[in-house]
């Protein structure tokens, strides 16, 4: 199971949290949350979250510190591969062209060029 899976809008305005700040106690989830719920609920929130796999704890000192158990660039590439399939029927050129034509989607001249190498890269391994 990766995060985004399964989760509550809440649940996953914390995981936005933890992956932000690295790891994280409930008090500083609490504070960064909108229109947050008392202490206790994000304790709760975040031991069911850990119970469905998305965090983990470590203890240090009297505190519970969560942090994610994927990495955020699995997570990326598992929502951005859930996209591609959703809303372009699997099609990556069809993806990549509606991110270019999206108003803000200026590209600098090193990210073409970076983008330029990892098609050539593609290509040379057959994808």
């Amino acid at each position: 199971m990766t995060p985004n899976d399964s989760l509550s809008r809440r649940e996953r305005q914390i995981l936005d949290i933890v992956y932000r700040l690295g790891r994280a106690g409930a008090t500083e989830v609490q504070s960064e949350l909108p229109d947050p719920p008392s202490y206790s609920a994000v304790r709760a929130t975040l031991r069911i979250m850990e119970d469905k796999g998305h965090l983990r704890h470590r203890k240090e000192g009297p505190r519970y510190l969560y942090e994610p158990t994927t990495s955020l660039r699995k997570v990326r590439r598992s929502a951005l591969q859930r996209v591609v399939e959703t809303f372009f029927d699997g099609s990556p050129e069809d993806t990549f062209a509606a991110l270019l034509e999206l108003p803000d989607s200026k590209l600098e001249s090193d990210e073409l060029a970076r983008l330029e190498k990892l098609i050539r890269e593609a290509r040379k391994k057959g994808r």
